[in-house]
């Protein structure tokens, strides 16, 4: 449900629309599977493996190994004491990856990577024939066909996430070593194991850290979502995590609670629930909202007392002017010329809502009064019937929301990213939604608003049998 928080946030002549299509039970409880499932796909996978890489990229480098001194016993010379000190490995490339989910966790693999380091080296020997001989320089440092992997588990402890590490560790294949002066072929020579064991000793301890540190993120994520200032979002994890060779699923409890409220935890056992079925082009997440999740938000804000609204502003500002109804009602134009009017929304009786097979069935009680203000004085002069709400519901609401998960809503906590090219239909009590994920692009809605504005005008004079006058 954090999905449309954005949404009902940015325009408060939604809210209470929106509301309208919200159920409310006297008891609503989470179902067995978590009343929100998300499932992460093949591609989904791949996506947050590459962002995965590239912030492990960023934490990785610059990395700091630690210094390495070798005595060398050469002929006629003797022993030569080589030390290698400021070894720095500053950037890392990687030509390709994959991921992989299967029973035993997520493998994460990064092949044929290239890394670049710097350091400055230096040699001393000498004998009671030979006085001391120094030299010092720095050396580049390349190292190519490295491969890194990694395997983690992730698992449901006390309604959070668990990410452990299960096996990880680098392969270095070749390191070419350019120095700057100096006898190099010494440095090469008694250097090219060390060097190779100090990388791949070094990544993988940081991938061992870092993995200890998005476990501790994961560990301290709240239970529960501010939604409004009403109501937040249970947000505890249900179920054990199910990871199968092409997808993971993670299921959520899912209800809204009112704000201040502990949140409970459930464990169920591991379910035989079916993957989430997407048509179309394959896309990187599914997420099934059961209908309870519409229910516990109807019982809420319910309760609160909220389910009230005085509209006085809409895009086409005009149709809350009698001038705007002249031609339909020429009685109230001549009563009240010019005069602004509200609209009077009230939810008289919870609203029920039930999501069928490609079908969503509402019903839902309210009054939506009109007022014309008058000098100063509030007047209602008629009230819409419940078949007009209805009807911007169907022409307005949905497709709006529709609309706006098309173009990308930001999701929350995940800033910087939102659902893009979603696919929503309905089945068996859940919606459920078949999307991408992409980065948002900030942009002007305001076309879209003018648009929606006329399909309202249209839902209101093209259900205006429907107006009856006030008593």
């Amino acid at each position: 449900m954090g999905l449309f928080s954005n949404f009902m946030a940015s325009n408060n002549f939604f809210i209470l629309l929106f509301l309208l299509i919200i159920p409310s039970y006297t008891h609503v409880q989470s179902t067995e599977e978590g009343s929100i499932s998300i499932e992460i796909f093949k591609k989904g996978l791949d996506f947050g493996k590459d962002l995965l890489i590239e912030k492990a990229i960023s934490s990785l480098t610059p990395v700091e190994l630690p210094e390495i001194e070798k005595a060398v016993k050469i002929p006629l010379i003797g022993t030569v004491h080589i030390t290698l000190s400021n070894l720095v490995l500053y950037k890392v490339n990687v030509s390709s990856s994959t991921a992989e989910a299967g029973d035993t966790g997520v493998t994460i693999v990064a092949s044929g990577a290239k890394a670049y380091m710097t350091s400055n080296w230096s040699y001393h020997y000498g004998t009671w024939l030979i006085p001391d001989i120094t030299d010092k320089g720095v050396a580049s440092i390349e190292i190519e066909g490295m491969e890194i992997g990694l395997t983690v588990e992730l698992k449901n402890q006390q309604g959070t996430l668990k990410m452990s590490l299960l096996d990880c560790g680098c392969h270095v294949k070749d390191i070419s070593i350019k120095m700057d002066g100096g006898a190099s072929w010494l440095v090469v020579g008694a250097f090219g194991k060390k060097i190779r064991s100090s990388v791949e000793d070094a990544i993988s301890s940081k991938i061992k850290y870092g993995i200890r540190k998005l476990d501790s993120k994961l560990q301290s994520l709240p239970k529960a979502v501010k939604v409004d200032k009403i109501s937040a979002l249970n947000v505890t994890f249900v179920d054990d995590v199910v990871v199968t060779n092409s997808s993971i699923r993670l299921n959520v409890d899912g209800l809204f609670t009112a704000r201040g409220h502990d949140v409970d935890f459930y464990h169920y056992a591991r379910n035989s629930r079916p993957s989430m079925s997407c048509s179309g082009r394959p896309k990187m997440v599914g997420i099934s909202i059961h209908e309870n999740v519409l229910n516990s938000a109807s019982l809420v804000h319910f309760k609160a007392g909220v389910m009230h609204l005085i509209v006085d502003k809409i895009p086409d500002q005009s149709f809350l002017n009698t001038s705007g109804w002249k031609l339909i009602f020429p009685q109230l134009y001549q009563q009240y010329p010019d005069d602004d009017m509200n609209l009077n929304i009230s939810i008289t009786s919870p609203p029920i809502v039930k999501v069928e097979q490609e079908n969503i069935n509402v019903a839902s009680y309210a009054d939506v009064t009109i007022d014309v203000l008058d000098a100063g004085e509030v007047i209602p002069v008629a009230c819409i019937a419940l078949p007009v709400v209805e009807s911007v519901l169907r022409a307005v609401v949905l497709p709006y929301v529709n609309l706006l998960l098309w173009r990308g809503v930001p999701l929350p906590h995940f800033h910087g990213y939102a659902l893009h090219n979603a696919q929503i239909r309905y089945a068996d009590s859940r919606i459920i939604a078949c999307s991408d994920v992409t980065s948002i692009i900030r942009g002007n809605l305001d076309p879209l608003m003018i648009y929606y504005s006329h399909l309202f005008r249209e839902s209101i004079l093209g259900s205006i049998k429907y107006i009856r006058n006030c008593v």
